[in-house]
């Protein structure tokens, strides 16, 4: 009797959980074996409970104990816990094998588990066009129109402002894919630069009103603001995430503002971080100690009527207009689920969720002995990867330095190809610009070459549809 139940025990026990599961996938169309293949391990919970690949053979085994056997790949775990196996590949359709059952009611110790693959259908791709890193190509010309500015929205597509002769008076406004111009509006009044929004749409800067632009049908769209309703309402709005919009109360006059995170749903604020340059501050405060009594009288009366301090009034008249003031510097960036606030005056590269909580802040140096380095104090986003680059020239040549957001430091500066170039930006990890030879009768015309990086594609501000 104590041997039928010793007997029976063995029996029950391989019934219930079975030693070894043995894997193999193959191809549904060649039979051949596809190796490195991702095979999830999903528990009965819904849990990842690790991930194993196929050998050069298509298999891998799924053991207790492990196996001595080098021509598998095998891994240790605990069998009865696994509900599902779930198998990837690159250029296989993704498939989910449920084998609960069969190790609950397999009577043997090792499990074959066939698996065939389908090949993802192909796709013809549209006409790629790839240049060697440091090559120069002319995005759009024209013998008529110079270009003033531009910008690079949806699918790399371009908005210029173009002028004819004299950029005082540019009041072209052209929407192009590269040489190709899809549309053209010709505006009342002249403009002088393209500036993004909070929400990453494009409008055009004029003297006294701006333009903000809808793409529709590839058709450009316009309606006007005046210029004074965009500095009050739109322009202190710096970009926005999920939950928040980022708010800044800079002053081009003062050298000190703020970052503030506000809450789309009860509009509460709170405050991110602060920007001061101490030493400009200093000297902004003390010019008030120089000035004439009359001078002092005017400014001791504006404090008065409006509550401002008197050095502030003086600074902001006097002190801007001198060779030593230099407007504060910390330009604010968006990308993924993680905000970056680049503060000079603090020497810090600071980190924010995208809640506007601080993560961490890094100590950065890129930016000391601009003499020698030649940094501009410019950094640009490329809008497509959000890789950000800090902007540098010396004697007319213009480079570009990738900021490495988890250290702070500029790892390399790559040199462009002509020199006096402007309006530098990024998109897709080539860099556009401006140009026209010295002493030359063409036209400013608009290139790009290509950056040696292959930054991925980022979650970024892209524009929101508006209504004209």
């Amino acid at each position: 009797m104590r041997h039928i139940l010793v007997l029976y025990l063995l029996f029950f026990n391989a019934l219930v959980f079975a030693q070894i599961i043995k894997v193999e996938v193959k191809d549904s169309k060649t039979g051949d074996p596809v190796q490195n293949v991702a095979v999830k391990l999903i528990s009965k919970a819904g849990d990842s409970l690790t991930t194993c690949y196929t050998n050069c053979r298509g298999q891998f085994l799924i053991q207790r104990i492990s196996n001595q056997k080098r021509d598998l790949i095998s891994q240790s775990f605990p069998i009865e816990s696994i509900k599902n196996l779930y198998f990837s590949h690159p250029i296989y359709q993704s498939v989910k094998k449920e084998i609960s059952f069969l190790i609950q009611n397999s009577t043997e110790d090792t499990i074959r588990i066939n698996t065939f693959l389908q090949s993802m259908k192909q796709k013809e791709l549209k006409e790629i066009r790839l240049s060697a890193p440091g090559k120069v190509d002319t995005v759009h010309s024209s013998d008529k129109l110079s270009i003033l500015d531009f910008e690079i929205v949806k699918d790399g597509k371009l908005i210029m402002i173009m002028y004819p002769k004299s950029r005082e008076n540019a009041n072209e406004l052209v929407f192009a894919n590269d040489q190709e111009v899809l549309s053209q509006f010709t505006s009342k009044f002249s403009v002088r630069k393209l500036i993004r929004d909070y929400r990453g749409n494009v409008h055009a800067i004029g003297d006294e009103m701006v333009h903000g632009i809808q793409i529709q049908d590839n058709a450009l769209q316009t309606a006007q603001v005046p210029l004074t309703y965009y500095i009050k309402y739109l322009a202190p709005l710096i970009d926005t995430t999920i939950s928040k919009v980022y708010v800044s109360n800079f002053n081009s006059v003062y050298p000190a503002f703020e970052y503030y995170a506000m809450d789309k749903q009860d509009s509460t604020y709170r405050l991110v971080t602060n920007v001061k340059d101490d030493l400009m501050m200093s000297l902004y405060r003390s010019e008030y100690k120089w000035m004439d009594i009359r001078t002092k009288l005017w400014a001791k009366n504006k404090e008065i009527e409006t509550g401002i301090d008197a050095e502030i009034w003086v600074g902001a008249n006097f002190f801007t207009q001198s060779i030593y003031w230099e407007e504060v510097y910390a330009p604010l960036f968006e990308r993924n689920d993680s905000v970056f606030v680049v503060n000079y005056p603090k020497d810090l590269l600071e980190i924010f969720d995208a809640d506007g909580n601080n993560i961490k802040s890094i100590s950065i140096f890129h930016h000391y002995q601009r003499s020698k380095t030649g940094f501009k104090r410019k950094l640009i986003q490329d809008y497509a990867t959000g890789a950000i680059y800090a902007v540098y020239e010396k004697a007319g040549i213009s480079y570009l330095g990738h900021l490495n957001v988890e250290t702070g430091e500029i790892n390399e500066k790559v040199k462009l190809n002509f020199k006096y170039i402007d309006q530098i930006k990024a998109y897709n990890n080539e860099v556009y610009y401006i140009y026209r030879p010295f002493e030359s009768t063409q036209k400013r015309f608009l290139y790009k070459e290509r950056l040696p990086y292959n930054f991925g594609k980022a979650k970024l501000n892209q524009g929101t549809e508006i209504s004209i």
